[in-house]
């Protein structure tokens, strides 16, 4: 009995150790998930840089990552802005992208000494959350000409008016100050951080030194979406995940400035130039193609006026002509004058920092027409030169009498390292220089050098 007792107990004792043991694994494993867990439940921010023009390749880009942040459920996406402008067009698909976000969108114009100017403006007052940074500005919105001039004033108040219809309403969902919104786009007003927020009511809705400053001073915080909705954010102890531009934007925008898209036009027509006009050369040839793709590629992004090129290629053919054609110099004046208008108005664009600059053009024109002039006034002597070749390059030759040669009889003269027969209408001398004034099939004309005195015996 005492054996079968002992036994039940060993059995309750293994049991007891057996519980414990696998309570104390779900501990640990418990304990192991347990910040991963909690990293989890933390909310997701995703902060995304925009410090460029705003043009297709931006809106492209931050289009992207409003899409990715409704994919992954985050809780804010912060866009940290710097531009001086934009295309309207461009505008109003981030615009819109931002006003339909799942996402509540946060727009932070940073860091200190930054602008959201123009099109910067636009975006910033549709966002959810708009911040910036000690030392920054806003405004300047007033919409200009395609090449950044004066418009009449009948053009001019009707894109006025429609850009400020646009903030108004832009302003007016987000509760943000209307009357100052559309004094940015009708009087060209910007506003510094300060003015921005202690405006009644205010363009923006707070001012924070970097990004975790804007998420602490968020968190909590009430907002209207535009649709009317309200929503809580929560940002304390948030994931931040940076959202970089991928290659391909990074290489599109870099390629989209106006300078850097005209420079490529340039080097694209004067390696195809220079190919033209020394065949085999390949490199300026191959260089010339690939600037010109480029060049052409990064035509699709920018609001490329197609008049500019059609002029710039104009005046090239013009230069081309003034060496070939006795013009007195309209023709290459006429060339510079069509590449100066042609590259000031190649980007049909509204801001200046999406035109082609003065500085940059004026240069390139300079050395364009001097380039292109010289290889045209090289090919023109090279075709007026004398051959040198064939029987052509025979006549005015001198040679050397290997035999006496008498009046109107033949004889043996050296030419070019090769012996002829020759025949004179004077008496010529054995060793004496005889220029070649014809050939008759294989007889050549020669007549004795006049500086020679009489022949030699």
């Amino acid at each position: 009995m005492a054996s079968c007792s002992d036994a039940r107990v060993r059995r309750r004792r293994c049991a007891r150790a057996r519980r414990a043991i696998v309570l104390a694994m779900a501990l640990g494993a418990a304990a192991l998930t347990a910040p991963a867990r909690a990293d989890e439940a933390a909310p997701l921010v995703f902060v995304a840089g925009v410090d460029a023009l705003i043009h297709p390749v931006s809106a492209e880009f931050m289009v992207g990552a409003m899409e990715r942040a409704d994919a992954e459920e985050a809780a804010l996406l912060v866009f940290v802005l710097e531009t001086p402008g934009g295309l309207v067009d461009s505008t109003r698909t981030i615009v819109t992208r931002m006003l339909s976000s799942k996402t509540p969108i946060a727009v932070f114009v940073a860091p200190s000494g930054a602008r959201a100017a123009s099109a910067g403006f636009l975006i910033i007052i549709a966002a959810d959350v708009a911040a910036m940074a000690p030392g920054t500005h806003i405004g300047a919105a007033h919409p200009v000409s395609g090449q950044g001039e004066k418009m009449d004033e009948t053009t001019s108040k009707k894109a006025a008016s429609d850009v400020a219809a646009y903030a108004r309403t832009l302003a007016a969902g987000r509760n943000r100050n209307v009357d100052w919104a559309e004094q940015a786009v009708r009087e060209s007003r910007a506003f510094t951080e300060t003015e921005a927020l202690k405006a009644s009511p205010p363009l923006i809705d707070l001012v924070a030194s970097d990004v975790n400053d804007l998420l602490a001073q968020i968190d909590g915080r009430e907002i209207r979406r535009f649709d009317g909705r309200t929503q809580t954010l929560r940002t304390s102890g948030a994931r931040i995940e940076a959202i970089a531009m991928p290659l391909r934007q990074r290489v599109l925008s870099a390629l989209a400035h106006p300078n850097i898209a005209y420079i490529l036009l340039s080097l694209g027509v004067l390696g195809l130039t220079v190919e033209l006009w020394s065949p085999g050369a390949v490199l300026p040839g191959v260089v010339g193609g690939i600037c010109l793709l480029l060049a052409f590629f990064t035509f699709q992004v920018l609001p490329v006026n197609y008049a500019g090129v059609l002029l710039i290629l104009f005046g090239l053919a013009l230069l081309v002509l003034e060496v070939k054609v006795a013009s007195f110099g309209l023709l290459g004046v006429g060339g510079i004058v069509s590449l100066l208008l042609g590259s000031m108005i190649l980007i049909d664009a509204p801001t200046p920092e999406l035109r082609v600059s003065l500085g940059l053009i004026l240069p390139i024109v300079a050395a364009l027409a001097a380039i292109v002039l010289f290889l045209v006034r090289l090919a023109v002597i090279s075709q007026r030169r004398p051959s040198v070749t064939g029987a052509a390059g025979m006549l005015g030759a001198t040679g050397k009498a290997l035999t006496p040669i008498p009046a109107g009889g033949e004889g043996r003269v050296s030419v070019h390292g090769e012996i002829w027969a020759a025949r004179s209408a004077e008496a010529v001398g054995a060793g004496d220089t005889v220029v070649i004034g014809g050939i008759d099939g294989l007889v050549l004309s020669v007549a004795r050098r006049p500086s020679q005195g009489g022949p030699s015996s």
